[in-house]
């Protein structure tokens, strides 16, 4: 059986920025259909995000934030998504944020906003709930998005690929028209059954690809699938290279992972070397640990393999502000450590850089629209807006998320209306059900282990925080050998989640290898070491 369905509007993703497309497109009168993979709607990379989001700081102006964003992304940023986002940004956080979906952003004592100060920040203009910022944020949206009665929320559901005229509709003079995105074949993970999704308007919000390295911040189920969608579908993918390292993940031998945020050194963290030495004196004396993320994960990286030691130390204790409360202002990490007996308060923390962030992605205009695609948009982590250039600025990915999200919801209304016409009626009508010929073989747990520590460790030690020329070749040719291997098991194998995962991870390794090894500058979070 194979189900068709036909919407208004496909948003693949529930996080901030898919979620808040779907609410101002619904708003607008277009039935959406939002796809969530995780059994809990609320399960999202968004919610991960503990630091905060900016918003309006004190004796700030768009113009310092623009300088910060472009002065952080190594001034190859583009400055009008920068100056979309500042100008944009802080009055989307009030009017969405604060006012419609009343996120308990934590306040000052005499009831103004608490403004948090991150690196390479020159306001403090962080808004924050404790350290489980982006938590509040999706709790508030997807209960906006549960009850809105133009919005369908599928949840343990896998967008498998998108359907493109060029790649699925038989007539044989498509290759001569202009492409569209009609929609996406969908995998229902509890039933097996792929499902025919058309849409007249589809947007693609999945969040990052921090699974393929053999550390990363982020939650299980970041596979890259939205960027390895892209690419299948020959769409433009840009500064891929500039994959962002968080310096100061919670180091565990059982690789155990949780994100120490980056506002714990915003309150006066320093950080150790085994040696108890402050050792960001000699790599970033003006900004120590304030400094950029790329460089003080590099810094991180070099006082490491001097010592040999497996993780450096964030040390609070007595450096931070008068006053703080700790447990107050970090209940979610303080509850963490607690549970593995260590305070906050006053023991060194382990901590090792981890793969946190992609700051380039599916390449899109100031409304999120994908060029030379009718039909597509993709907002958040797997898109390239220019916002973050070679390096993203701290707290600006939710931010991010929220103005495209909420512009894409704006502008995809002549997408849909388009979609609409009786051509793309006709076209919709001819689309083939999802054809799983061949796809009887059962899925080894083995080699799906062995598959994944492969391409871990390949992106970890040849394309991670410190690379080289001759690790980037090692890396291309044998990633490519492996993603002939896996795509034929795909072939042969019946559809799950695990499967689409490992090739979706193989093809976003891929793509991040090919383009580091592609740039021979050496800019942000793209290091070469010659």
């Amino acid at each position: 059986m194979n189900t068709v369905e036909v919407v208004d509007v496909l948003v693949i993703g529930g996080g901030i920025a898919g979620g808040t497309c779907a609410l101002r497109a619904a708003d607008a009168g277009y039935h959406v259909l939002t796809l969530v993979k995780s059994v809990d709607p609320r399960a999202t990379t968004t919610g991960w995000a503990q630091g905060g989001i900016v918003a309006e700081g004190d004796a700030d102006l768009p113009e310092l934030l623009v300088d910060d964003i472009l002065e952080a992304g190594d001034h190859i940023g583009w400055r009008r998504a920068a100056e979309q986002l500042a100008e944009v940004g802080p009055d989307l956080v009030m009017e969405l944020l604060v006012e419609r979906l009343a996120v308990p952003f934590d306040r000052e004592p005499g009831g103004g906003m608490a403004r948090g100060v991150e690196a390479a920040h020159s306001r403090s203009r962080i808004l924050h709930v404790g350290d489980a910022t982006g938590a509040a944020i999706q709790a508030k949206l997807t209960d906006s998005l549960l009850a809105h009665d133009r919005i369908s929320v599928l949840p343990a559901h896998m967008a498998v690929d998108l359907i493109t005229r060029s790649h699925h509709d038989p007539d044989p003079g498509r290759a001569y028209n202009a492409d569209r995105v009609l929609g996406a074949y969908v995998l229902d993970e509890q039933t097996g059954e792929v499902k025919t999704v058309l849409a007249r308007c589809t947007v693609l919000a999945t969040g990052g690809l921090g699974e393929i390295y053999l550390h990363t911040t982020n939650p299980e189920g970041s596979t890259g699938d939205g960027f390895a969608m892209a690419f299948r579908a020959g769409l433009p993918i840009r500064n891929l290279e500039y994959v962002q390292f968080h310096p100061t993940a919670f180091f565990s031998p059982s690789g155990e992972r949780f994100l120490i945020s980056e506002a714990v050194r915003g309150e006066g963290a320093w950080v150790l070397n085994a040696a108890g030495e402050r050792f960001m004196e000699r790599y970033a004396p003006e900004k120590l640990e304030l400094a950029p993320r790329d460089e003080l994960a590099r810094a991180i990286h070099e006082e490491m393999a001097a010592t040999g030691h497996p993780c450096v130390y964030l040390d609070l204790g007595s450096h931070h502000a008068e006053g703080l409360d700790i447990p107050s202002r970090f209940p979610q990490i303080h509850d963490f450590l607690r549970a593995r007996h260590l305070r906050l308060e006053c023991d060194p923390i382990p901590v090792v850089p981890a793969a946190h962030y992609a700051c380039g992605g599916v390449l899109v205009d100031l409304d999120g629209k994908v060029p030379n695609m009718d039909g597509l948009y993709a907002v958040g982590e797997v898109s390239c807006t220019g916002l973050h250039g070679a390096n993203r600025l701290a707290s600006t990915s939710l931010l991010e998320g929220l103005v495209w999200g909420w512009k894409a919801g704006h502008a995809l209304a002549r997408d849909v209306d388009a979609g609409r016409a009786n051509e793309i009626a006709e076209i919709l009508a001819r689309i083939p059900p999802w054809d799983a010929t061949g796809c009887e073989d059962e899925v080894d747990p083995v080699l799906f282990r062995q598959d994944w520590n492969s391409i871990r460790h390949t992106m970890w030690n040849y394309a991670g925080i410190v690379r080289t020329r001759k690790r980037l070749k090692r890396a291309c040719d044998d990633l490519g050998y492996l993603n002939h291997r896996i795509e034929k098991f795909y072939r042969s194998t019946r559809l799950s989640r695990p499967l689409l995962e490992l090739r979706n991870g193989i093809v976003a390794a891929r793509s991040v290898a090919e383009a580091a090894r592609r740039n021979p500058a050496s800019l942000g979070c793209h290091y070469v070491k010659e």
